[in-house]
């Protein structure tokens, strides 16, 4: 059995990792907390945004972990279509456990059958993931710390959407968030507790990209993309401040009537005036034609 390290650069990877749960966690149930306010397109794109961050941010959790983990005795590395189908499954499934809270008429139903929806697509993302490793071995699971796992990433994922539906104000969402992206790490680790590796030697070269190759790369322009989506909903205004703008504006614009009134009624005594020079002004004499 070849020997696991989770952390071969210190707390490096995991604090990363928890960070941008965290941040992926925040974003999402600030941009589900906006779509519930809002309706038609509106409250479709922020659920859209909201899936894409939560998702986002777990799928980098996940592999800015695995950054850190190293077997002795083989090398590791991924496959990339497959590691990319892991990315795609998370957004979809979690946009599935949003959306059905976001458009769910009975608010209990919507956040059970949510929450098992996205916590066990937050569990094949991992074990999709880690399918995708390419190593000079062979990987077993021990079923009863996957099943744990899983269970995890499905109360970690009700409890998100319940956040999302329960908490408003900004403080409450980032403790949430802070939470959230405890229990999104707790089952990462207890998914890679679940794993051992039988070392076979090789000198052959191992298909897929290295992690520095691909991985890295990859969980750069996430994060990049998680932060800049950050900063458009710091930027965007709440339903209520676009409504007290809406007020605001409404009232300035109906409290100058008699400015308004008089506007007009200059305008029209300025049209009177000119009608009444053209009316006045004499007739031209054309001379008569020579003979």
């Amino acid at each position: 059995m070849g020997h696991l390290d989770h952390a071969a650069y210190g707390w490096l990877t995991p604090a990363l990792s928890y960070v941008m749960a965290s941040i992926g966690a925040a974003l999402g149930l600030r941009c589900t907390v906006r779509a519930l306010a809002a309706t038609g397109p509106s409250r479709r794109n922020w659920l859209l945004t909201a899936a894409s961050a939560i998702g986002t941010g777990i799928w980098t959790m996940h592999f800015i972990a695995m950054l850190g983990f190293h077997v002795t005795g083989t090398e590791i590395h991924y496959n990339v279509p497959l590691t990319l189908l892991s990315l795609f499954v998370a957004v979809i499934v979690v946009g599935a456990g949003v959306f059905a809270v976001g458009y769910g008429k009975d608010r209990g139903r919507s956040l059970v059958l949510g929450g098992l929806t996205t916590g066990l697509g937050v569990a094949s993302m991992h074990y999709l993931g880690m399918a995708a490793l390419r190593l000079h071995g062979r990987i077993s699971y021990d079923p009863l710390t996957v099943g744990i796992s899983v269970a995890i990433a499905v109360v970690a994922a009700t409890a998100a959407l319940w956040a999302a539906l329960n908490i408003r104000s900004p403080l409450a969402v980032a403790g949430a968030s802070l939470v959230m992206g405890a229990a999104v790490s707790s089952m990462h680790y207890t998914g890679m507790m679940a794993v051992a590796v039988r070392v076979s030697p090789s000198d052959q070269a191992l298909p897929g990209a290295t992690a520095m190759q691909f991985i890295f790369p990859l969980a750069v322009g996430l994060g990049s993309y998680l932060f800049i989506t950050a900063a458009f909903v710091a930027l965007s205004p709440t339903a209520d401040e676009r409504a007290a703008s809406d007020s605001a504006f409404a009232s300035a614009s109906g409290s100058n009537p008699a400015s308004a009134s008089s506007s007009a009624s200059a305008s029209s005594s300025a049209s009177a005036f000119a009608s009444a020079r053209g009316s006045a002004r004499p007739p031209v004499e054309r001379a008569a034609p020579s003979r």
